[in-house]
C-alpha cells in the first residue's frame, strides 16, 4: 500500500535535528523549526487514506519512506504502533525515539531530519521545490 504526500520547501529549512523529522501543513517555518523539511503538505496525519493508518498502527510493522526531490531519492525506514492515533490534521512527525503524540505517524525511525543528504536539504531551502514523500507499508 502507497501513500503520497507533497509538500514545498522553504528558505528556512535546516533538517538538523537528531531525533525527529516533520512535514507541516504551515506555509511558513522560523529557524526553531529544524525538524521541519518541507511546508504546505498536502496530507498531515488525519488525512492519511483508511487502510495505510491501519497498516501504520499494526504494531512493529516496518514502513518504508523515500522523499523525492528534483529526481533526487532518499528512502529509510521506521516502525508503526498500535498506539499511534493519526489525529492530527497539521503535520507528520516520524520519530527516532518511541514517543507518540497526535502528530506522530511513526517512530523507531532509522534516520531523521540531520540524516537528510545535505544536497537535498539545499534544494529545499528554495521555496519553488517541490518534493514527494512516499510512504510504503
Amino acid at each position: 500500500m502507497l501513500e503520497e504526500v507533497a509538500f514545498y520547501g522553504h528558505r528556512n529549512v535546516r533538517a538538523l535535528h537528531r531525533g525527529t523529522l516533520e512535514l507541516t501543513k504551515d506555509g511558513h517555518l522560523t529557524l526553531r523549526g529544524d525538524c521541519i523539511v518541507g511546508v504546505r503538505a498536502d496530507k498531515a496525519c488525519s488525512d492519511l487514506n483508511a487502510t495505510i493508518g491501519d497498516r501504520i498502527r499494526e504494531e512493529g510493522r516496518e514502513i518504508m519512506f523515500t522523499i523525492v526531490v528534483r529526481g533526487m531519492e532518499w528512502s529509510f525506514t521506521a516502525r508503526g504502533c498500535s498506539r499511534l492515533t493519526l489525529k492530527d490534521d497539521r503535520s507528520l512527525v516520524i520519530r527516532k525515539s518511541r514517543f507518540v503524540c497526535p502528530r506522530t505517524l511513526a517512530i523507531m525511525s532509522s534516520a531523521s531530519a540531520a540524516d537528510m543528504p545535505r544536497e537535498m536539504v539545499g534544494m529545499l531551502m528554495d521555496e519553488s521545490t517541490r518534493g514527494l514523500m512516499i510512504i510504503s507499508c
